[in-house]
């Protein structure tokens, strides 16, 4: 690996803080943090086609308490996408001093436990805070991307 995983962390930082606001990840708030990995740092991750999903492939609830910087915290959020019901999960990424960015209505930054309070789309349950995913365990098995 040619970067240590800080350089990844503050790549991504940096290229989802550049997104904050943006409308672009309404819905998609696992596309939004693997993209400011991945985009950032020209690599490609392999987790679960949902936050849930992936939040159950790493494991996220063996670490609680304050997410540490450049960890995915992941939540259980159950909604309707496309007249379906179930848990989607929401995932957002930790900036350090327990705040993440993630996708909610737009990119936004809060404290990791705010995010439970947050107000829904209609049809949906407020977040609840599952646990995060250190990056080591995020990048297992991640590949550099070949243009």
């Amino acid at each position: 690996m040619d970067k240590t995983y800080n350089e990844y962390i503050e790549n991504a930082i940096k290229w989802a803080k550049g997104h904050l606001n943006s409308k672009e990840y309404c819905f998609i708030c696992l596309a939004f943090v693997e993209d400011a990995l991945e985009r950032s740092n020209n690599i490609e991750i392999f987790g679960g086609d949902t936050a849930k999903e992936s939040a159950d492939l790493y494991e996220a609830t063996m670490q609680t308490g304050i997410p540490p910087k450049g960890t995915f915290v992941f939540y259980d959020c159950f909604g309707v996408i496309n007249r379906e019901q179930k848990n989607w999960g929401h995932v957002g990424l930790s900036i350090g001093n327990g705040e993440v960015i993630h996708a909610w209505d737009q990119v936004r930054i809060d404290h990791y436990m705010e995010v439970e309070k947050l107000t829904t789309a209609r049809g949906w349950e407020k977040p609840k805070l599952i646990g995060w995913v250190p990056l080591e365990r995020i990048m297992h098995g991640f590949q550099r991307k070949v243009y």
